[in-house]
């Protein structure tokens, strides 16, 4: 196993720096830069000039992308041009809300799609079936903006339940247990809403894997040795069935992470996703490829993952 995960970190290389070359040329294909905008007459043009001195943008493009990947390996990601910070401090004060809000709508999305697929398996074309199916598809048609604006009505202003916006409560010094407990209210419906569509796609094949495991030979096998419905649906059926969702979750995981745009935005989480539309605005491109960059090293390293918990789901995988 270690010589298959030593192989693939050495495959992301070349596909990290195919990802950078697109990236940078696509950034550098947009129109402006964060200094082009109608310039300050109290500005003179030498002030304007030494600004994009500093920031490199008075180089050749090709100049300017080995200046830059130069100080990405080092993990330099350069200046912000609109807040004139590095932009590590800017995306490290956000990251971990995004991977925060990410990791709890993944859990969510699992408690609910997995038994909900189970269910609707093990009596099919039954109410429960019907009531899961037509969920799900609700949930696939939905758009998040809207999905987030029903759930801070329902839950928010309605029945006045959780919060509808931000992080923790202003105001409230919490700490501890009662600070944890004050975030987790914070992140549910955002995160919920951010799962919408993965947990109506998990059900959806939670549903097919195990209707089509139970009915493989060495599951009729196992009822005929006599073995106990639970025994054979728990040991046998549900097991099997897990291994193409783990493969999905090692996916979904980055696609959270650039997936969080919209919902971060209608619920004011301070994450990367609402980071991400203040740069696009403003055209804070070191920003806007910064953040690019970690959303595809967060998705091979979720693929890189799935492909470690496939061998660890299913024995007869081995990757040596």
């Amino acid at each position: 196993m270690h010589k298959f995960i030593i192989r693939r970190l050495l495959l992301m290389i070349p596909m990290l720096f195919i990802i950078t070359v697109i990236v940078f040329t696509l950034v550098k294909m947009a129109p402006g830069d964060a200094m082009s905008g109608e310039p300050d007459p109290n500005v003179s043009q030498e002030a304007l000039d030494r600004q994009k001195a500093l920031y490199g943008l008075d180089q050749p493009p090709h100049q300017q992308y080995i200046s830059w990947l130069g100080n990405v390996l080092q993990g330099n990601f350069g200046i912000s041009q609109s807040r004139n910070v590095p932009v590590d401090r800017v995306i490290g004060e956000r990251i971990w809300n995004t991977v925060f809000l990410s990791v709890v709508s993944s859990v969510i999305t699992i408690l609910i799609a997995i038994p909900l697929g189970v269910m609707s398996a093990r009596k099919p074309y039954s109410l429960v079936d019907y009531v899961g199916t037509t969920g799900a598809f609700v949930g696939l048609a939905t758009p998040n903006f809207i999905a987030g604006i029903l759930v801070i009505y329902l839950f928010a202003f309605q029945l006045g339940w959780l919060p509808a916006q931000g992080t923790a409560t202003h105001g409230q010094n919490l700490e501890g247990f009662e600070s944890l407990i004050d975030r987790l209210k914070h992140v549910i419906l955002p995160a919920f809403t951010l799962g919408l569509a993965s947990t109506a796609t998990y059900m959806r094949y939670m549903r097919s894997e195990m209707l089509e495991v139970m009915g493989r030979d060495f599951v009729r096998t196992a009822h005929a040795k006599g073995l106990s419905e639970q025994s054979v649906l728990y040991k046998h059926t549900l097991r099997n069935a897990l291994i193409p969702i783990i493969t999905l979750l090692g996916f979904e995981f980055g696609q959270l992470l650039s997936g969080a745009v919209i919902t971060e935005a209608v619920f004011s989480w301070p994450g990367l996703g609402q980071l991400f539309i203040e740069s696009v605005v403003n055209r804070d491109y070191p920003v806007i490829m910064a953040i690019n960059i970690i959303t595809a090293i967060a998705l091979l390293l979720g693929n890189l993952l799935a492909d470690i918990f496939y061998a660890v789901v299913d024995p007869r995988i081995r990757y040596d």
